[in-house]
């Protein structure tokens, strides 16, 4: 399933950090369009995250042009397929907008670097040795994923099915990223016995939708709203608004 749009939710504030993210990321894929098979590779090596490196160290990572600790966000950019780059875009175009309408631009930017650490470090935690670079933007677009879950559970999303034929339909995001992450959730059980996840970081999904979740509850809780709301609400507010809306919900 890939998901298309989310008409049910008004645009009303340009999202220029989640198009920069995009236009960041896109361009540093075609740099490594342009590098040869070895280049490319170190590349990997040197910005992205190596559960080793990060937790270990050594000699054999000092020839790096980055410390250790700096891969969990260099690795955020990096990306191994034009599959792997068009699929992670594409989530981060459909559902980065509204949650960055809703948080602001500069908390946003905030958030979605802080869950790209927290999806690192949860890849991490199940195999500290692991001596191969982890890349791609899926870990902070999980999170991502898990403050629109709460955001926006009733948002209809148009989602382009491949089965024999292709066919779109229109699905509530409640079901769309519940069933998103029920899988991710059953396959990081199986990174447990394999920390490469037949080349998936399993575990990075599910620790950046976990901490989606829990950024949206508490900063639902600090603006006094529902953690689950009642009903469909757009994403238009300013910043200031959202206590007296919150209010108007509980009448």
């Amino acid at each position: 399933m890939l998901p298309l749009s989310d008409n049910d939710v008004p645009r009303c504030r340009w999202p220029y950090v989640n198009l920069a993210l995009i236009v960041a990321s896109s361009a540093v894929f075609i740099y490594e369009l342009t590098l040869s098979g070895r280049a490319n590779e170190a590349l990997a090596f040197d910005f992205g995250l190596i559960p080793d490196r990060l937790v270990h160290g050594g000699r054999m990572y000092l020839s790096s042009p980055v410390p250790g600790w700096a891969t969990l966000f260099t690795s955020m950019f990096l990306h191994g397929s034009w599959g792997h780059i068009l699929s992670n875009m594409i989530f981060l175009w459909v559902f980065g907008n509204n949650v960055e309408a809703r948080f602001g631009h500069f908390r946003y930017l905030l958030f979605y670097l802080a869950a790209g650490l927290a999806a690192g470090l949860a890849q991490v935690l199940p195999d500290a040795s692991f001596p191969y670079p982890i890349i791609g933007a899926s870990g902070a677009i999980a999170g991502v994923l898990g403050a629109y879950f709460l955001m926006y559970p009733y948002s209809r999303v148009r989602v382009a099915i491949f089965l024999i034929i292709v066919s779109v339909i229109r699905i509530p995001a409640v079901y769309l990223l519940g069933f998103w992450f029920l899988l991710q959730f059953l396959g990081s059980l199986g990174s447990i016995l394999d920390p490469s996840g037949g080349g998936v970081a399993y575990m990075a999904h599910v620790g950046g939708f976990l901490f989606g979740l829990i950024v949206v509850t508490s900063y639902k809780a600090a603006t006094r709203q529902r953690v689950w709301p009642g009903k469909f609400i757009p994403g238009c507010d300013e910043p200031a608004n959202l206590k007296s809306r919150a209010r108007s919900e509980r009448r």
